[in-house]
């Protein structure tokens, strides 16, 4: 899902109880130490879309004491541009549900789509709460080509507080992105051979999302933006970790 298209919330509900009816039967079968500790990372991302979703109707309240995004502030940026990259996320999950048996890695996919689709709709959200359109009109990626703020949220890159490191070009893919040949051959593949090649691609979507909300941090101060972008780097942090043993349980080598 990488052509742009506007978010539309309503869109993953019959995708997302399909993957919950396969969650509750993988559930059953898996091995308790692993699926213990995957279902730790799916508590936790539960957790943080509990807190998101309270932060925004705090923020609600709060933002009005703060300026409303410009459709060309990083806010109103990071919002259309992690929609687009959350939608990948989740088309990602789906096509892994189809092509393995093993529950840990289905159960991971569940807990990737549902919280990527619920981020996507609560950002969808926040532009229509700002009378903003989905679509912009500047390529994609240009707000991550602007300075950091002062005063902003807390992330850095390496000690840089400045937005310097930020190399991207307007309109060029997003970091971390899979490209369409690379999903045309997850699609073609099966068992191992697929869980390892959805292990790689997510790792690095997941790298992408973290680079895109760090720099958020690095642009927004606005409570709701500052508080999903944390909780982003957070979580996803966390999966990165977990996809990363799981590579190696496969015979496969970490990502760094």
């Amino acid at each position: 899902m990488t052509d742009g298209r506007e978010y539309d919330p309503a869109g993953d509900t019959t995708d997302a109880r399909a993957m919950s009816d396969e969650h509750h039967e993988a559930h059953g079968h898996h091995r308790m130490s692993r699926g213990a500790r995957i279902a730790v990372i799916v508590a936790a991302a539960v957790a943080v879309v509990l807190v998101a979703v309270a932060a925004f109707s705090i923020g609600r309240l709060s933002t009005l004491a703060e300026p409303t995004p410009t459709t060309t502030s990083a806010e109103a940026g990071f919002a259309r541009d992690m929609q687009v990259h959350h939608q990948q996320g989740v088309e990602l999950a789906m096509i892994i549900r189809d092509l393995t048996d093993d529950p840990d890695v289905r159960l991971l996919g569940y807990d990737i789509a549902t919280t990527q689709a619920q981020q996507a709709g609560q950002m969808y959200g926040w532009l229509a709460e700002w009378n903003l359109l989905q679509a912009g009109s500047e390529p994609s990626m240009t707000w991550m080509t602007r300075p950091a703020e002062p005063g902003a949220g807390h992330a850095t890159h390496d000690g840089d507080s400045d937005g310097s490191h930020t190399t991207h070009t307007p309109g060029e893919p997003m970091p971390g992105l899979a490209t369409s040949e690379q999903i045309e051959e997850l699609r073609g593949l099966e068992g191992t051979a697929a869980e390892v090649m959805f292990l790689e691609l997510m790792i690095a979507h997941h790298q992408g999302a973290v680079e895109m909300a760090e720099a958020a941090l690095e642009r927004s101060s606005n409570d709701v933006v500052v508080d999903l972008s944390n909780s982003i780097v957070a979580s996803q942090q966390a999966e990165i970790d977990l996809m990363n043993d799981m590579l190696v349980e496969r015979g496969a080598s970490r990502v760094e």
